[in-house]
Protein backbone atom coordinates (compact mmCIF):
# COMPACT_ATOMS: atom_id res chain seq x y z
CA UNK A 1 0.00 0.00 0.00
CA UNK A 2 0.72 3.57 -0.64
CA UNK A 3 1.58 4.81 2.66
CA UNK A 4 1.72 8.89 2.65
CA UNK A 5 4.79 10.86 4.77
CA UNK A 6 7.23 13.30 4.67
CA UNK A 7 8.96 11.99 1.24
CA UNK A 8 5.66 12.33 -0.51
CA UNK A 9 5.67 15.96 0.45
CA UNK A 10 9.37 16.62 -0.84
CA UNK A 11 9.02 14.62 -3.98
CA UNK A 12 5.66 16.70 -4.69
CA UNK A 13 7.61 20.03 -3.32
CA UNK A 14 10.62 18.65 -5.87
CA UNK A 15 8.25 18.44 -9.11
CA UNK A 16 6.81 21.85 -8.68
CA UNK A 17 10.55 23.05 -7.94
CA UNK A 18 11.81 20.98 -11.08
CA UNK A 19 8.73 22.36 -12.88
CA UNK A 20 9.77 26.14 -11.74
CA UNK A 21 13.20 25.45 -13.05
CA UNK A 22 12.22 23.71 -16.34
CA UNK A 23 9.67 26.39 -17.37
CA UNK A 24 12.39 29.26 -16.69
CA UNK A 25 15.01 27.69 -18.21
CA UNK A 26 13.73 25.42 -21.39
CA UNK A 27 10.16 26.33 -21.87
CA UNK A 28 10.18 29.97 -21.90
CA UNK A 29 13.08 30.40 -24.26
CA UNK A 30 11.56 28.32 -26.62
CA UNK A 31 8.13 29.93 -26.46
CA UNK A 32 10.23 33.27 -27.16
CA UNK A 33 11.77 31.87 -29.85
CA UNK A 34 8.93 30.30 -30.88
CA UNK A 35 6.87 33.93 -30.95
CA UNK A 36 9.31 35.25 -32.61
CA UNK A 37 9.63 33.06 -35.25
CA UNK A 38 6.00 33.08 -35.61
CA UNK A 39 6.22 37.27 -35.66
CA UNK A 40 8.85 37.30 -38.62
CA UNK A 41 6.13 34.63 -40.66
CA UNK A 42 3.69 36.52 -40.16
CA UNK A 43 6.31 39.86 -41.80
CA UNK A 44 7.63 37.75 -44.44
CA UNK A 45 3.87 36.63 -45.15
CA UNK A 46 2.89 40.75 -45.01
CA UNK A 47 6.03 41.22 -47.56
CA UNK A 48 5.06 38.79 -49.74
CA UNK A 49 1.34 40.53 -49.98
CA UNK A 50 2.79 43.76 -50.25
CA UNK A 51 5.31 42.25 -53.18
CA UNK A 52 2.51 40.63 -55.04
CA UNK A 53 0.42 44.17 -54.42
CA UNK A 54 2.66 46.01 -55.99
CA UNK A 55 3.97 43.92 -58.85
CA UNK A 56 0.05 43.75 -59.90
CA UNK A 57 0.10 46.70 -59.91
CA UNK A 58 3.36 47.64 -62.03
CA UNK A 59 1.71 44.86 -64.30
CA UNK A 60 -1.40 46.65 -64.78
CA UNK A 61 0.58 49.40 -65.30
CA UNK A 62 2.85 48.27 -68.03
CA UNK A 63 -0.34 46.78 -69.92
CA UNK A 64 -1.79 50.06 -69.73
CA UNK A 65 0.88 52.02 -70.63
CA UNK A 66 1.57 49.30 -73.34
CA UNK A 67 -2.15 49.34 -74.90
CA UNK A 68 -1.52 53.50 -74.79
CA UNK A 69 1.57 52.73 -77.19
CA UNK A 70 -0.08 50.72 -79.28
CA UNK A 71 -3.10 52.97 -79.44
CA UNK A 72 -0.91 55.99 -80.28
CA UNK A 73 1.25 53.94 -82.91
CA UNK A 74 -1.65 52.68 -84.56
CA UNK A 75 -2.94 56.23 -84.58
CA UNK A 76 0.08 57.14 -86.38
CA UNK A 77 0.07 54.69 -88.73
CA UNK A 78 -3.49 55.45 -89.64
CA UNK A 79 -2.07 58.80 -90.13
CA UNK A 80 1.05 58.38 -91.98
CA UNK A 81 -1.10 55.82 -94.49
CA UNK A 82 -3.75 58.88 -95.02
CA UNK A 83 -0.83 60.94 -95.80
CA UNK A 84 0.33 58.53 -97.84
CA UNK A 85 -2.71 57.95 -99.95
CA UNK A 86 -3.37 62.14 -100.05
CA UNK A 87 0.37 62.08 -101.51
CA UNK A 88 -0.23 58.86 -103.84
CA UNK A 89 -3.76 60.57 -105.14
CA UNK A 90 -2.04 63.78 -106.03
CA UNK A 91 0.79 62.23 -107.54
CA UNK A 92 -1.30 60.54 -109.49
CA UNK A 93 -3.61 63.20 -110.27
CA UNK A 94 -0.95 64.92 -111.46
CA UNK A 95 0.29 62.25 -113.63
CA UNK A 96 -2.85 62.05 -115.13
CA UNK A 97 -3.09 65.84 -115.83
CA UNK A 98 0.27 65.64 -117.79
CA UNK A 99 -0.14 62.29 -119.55
CA UNK A 100 -3.82 64.34 -120.88
CA UNK A 101 -1.96 67.09 -121.57
CA UNK A 102 0.90 65.40 -123.46
CA UNK A 103 -1.68 63.10 -125.22
CA UNK A 104 -3.37 65.81 -125.94
CA UNK A 105 -0.26 68.00 -127.50
CA UNK A 106 0.84 64.61 -129.48
CA UNK A 107 -2.54 64.21 -130.98
CA UNK A 108 -2.64 67.97 -132.11
CA UNK A 109 0.48 67.42 -133.42
CA UNK A 110 -0.54 64.37 -135.31
CA UNK A 111 -3.36 66.06 -136.26
CA UNK A 112 -1.02 69.29 -137.57
CA UNK A 113 1.25 66.84 -139.27
CA UNK A 114 -1.44 64.84 -140.89
CA UNK A 115 -3.33 68.17 -142.16
CA UNK A 116 0.11 69.62 -143.60
CA UNK A 117 0.30 65.94 -145.65
CA UNK A 118 -2.96 66.47 -147.07
CA UNK A 119 -2.40 69.65 -148.23
CA UNK A 120 0.98 69.05 -149.37
CA UNK A 121 -0.59 65.57 -151.35
CA UNK A 122 -3.32 67.28 -152.52
CA UNK A 123 -1.34 69.44 -154.39
CA UNK A 124 0.49 66.62 -156.15
CA UNK A 125 -2.82 64.99 -156.91
CA UNK A 126 -2.38 66.10 -160.24
CA UNK A 127 0.92 65.09 -161.06
CA UNK A 128 0.25 61.84 -159.90
CA UNK A 129 -2.99 61.17 -161.71
CA UNK A 130 -1.04 62.06 -164.72
CA UNK A 131 1.79 59.83 -164.06
CA UNK A 132 -0.30 56.84 -163.46
CA UNK A 133 -2.33 57.27 -166.24
CA UNK A 134 0.87 58.12 -168.35
CA UNK A 135 1.58 54.30 -167.41
CA UNK A 136 -1.59 53.09 -167.59
CA UNK A 137 -2.15 54.19 -170.99
CA UNK A 138 1.97 53.56 -171.93
CA UNK A 139 2.03 57.23 -173.20
CA UNK A 140 1.77 60.54 -171.49
CA UNK A 141 -0.94 62.93 -171.62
Amino acid sequence: MITIDITVLIQIINILILIVIMNAVLYKPVRTVLAKRKEKLAELANSIETFKKNAELRREEINRKLNDARSKAKEEIEKARSAAQATTAESLAQVRQEATSNKTAQLDEIKKQFTDAQQQLSGQVDSFASDMAAKILGRSI
